[in-house]
């Protein structure tokens, strides 16, 4: 059977061994790292499911790492961090982490968090009985998980791809918040706005030709977004 492999990054080794036992006690393969250099070499070599990224470490912070491994994976990040400020946790989802946990946290949070975001990247995966889809100069192939901007190619994270194919297979339609975020999410997610708010957004940054002015994904204020069908 395949057990989903997570990477652990924090400079405090009670805080890994903690983290390596309640993630262990679900039957998942755990690596770990100490600091930021440690984790970008780690996840090169060892290529695992999903990194819980520290964000205060020596060398490199979680934020640098984050940014870092954006520029040339996909693969899922989780932060974690003592920073409880709304605007700590927008800062981390806006460079390309899929969720935020804050210290301290009960041992349940953390499984449902790594549940919730290798449910969305098997999602991701699983998205691809459709044909492809095209809206304007955006096209979707479902079967090679692939997406497309007027010929050129997007890397998109699972999260990103599954609410972009949530938001084209509903074209036309407004999607109200709550069902955004828990189609997307989960139930759970489903009164957390910040994450949809900035996962438009990211989205927004790679299909629109203006981001300020989307003429794809659109905001229906105090109701949620629609993407148009005839852009």
């Amino acid at each position: 059977m395949y057990h989903p492999c997570i990477l652990v990054v924090d400079d405090e080794p009670p805080v890994v061994k903690y983290l390596s036992t309640i993630l262990k006690t679900e039957d998942w393969d755990v690596l770990t790292a100490v600091d930021g250099a440690e984790a970008l070499q780690t996840i090169e070599e060892k290529a695992p499911d999903l990194v819980i990224l520290d964000i205060i470490m020596p060398k490199l912070d979680g934020f640098e790492v984050c940014r870092r491994l954006r520029e040339w994976s996909q693969i899922p990040i989780i932060m974690l961090s003592v920073l409880h400020e709304t605007s700590d946790k927008v800062k981390c989802l806006n460079l390309g982490a899929d969720d935020f946990i804050s210290k301290p946290f009960a041992p349940d949070e953390l499984v449902a968090r790594v549940k919730s975001v290798l449910r969305r990247t098997e999602m991701s995966r699983g998205i691809s009985a459709q044909s492809p889809l095209t809206i304007g100069d955006i096209n979707i192939d479902f079967e090679q998980r692939k997406v497309t901007v007027a010929g050129n190619e997007l890397k998109l994270t699972p999260t990103e791809y599954v609410l972009l194919h949530e938001l084209m297979s509903n074209a036309g339609k407004v999607l109200i918040h709550t069902h955004l975020l828990s189609r997307v999410w989960g139930p759970e997610y489903a009164q957390d706005r910040e994450y949809l708010h900035v996962f438009i957004n990211r989205l927004r940054a790679k299909l629109e030709p203006d981001p300020t002015n989307p003429k794809y994904i659109i905001t229906v204020p105090g109701v949620g977004y629609m993407f148009k069908d005839t852009p």
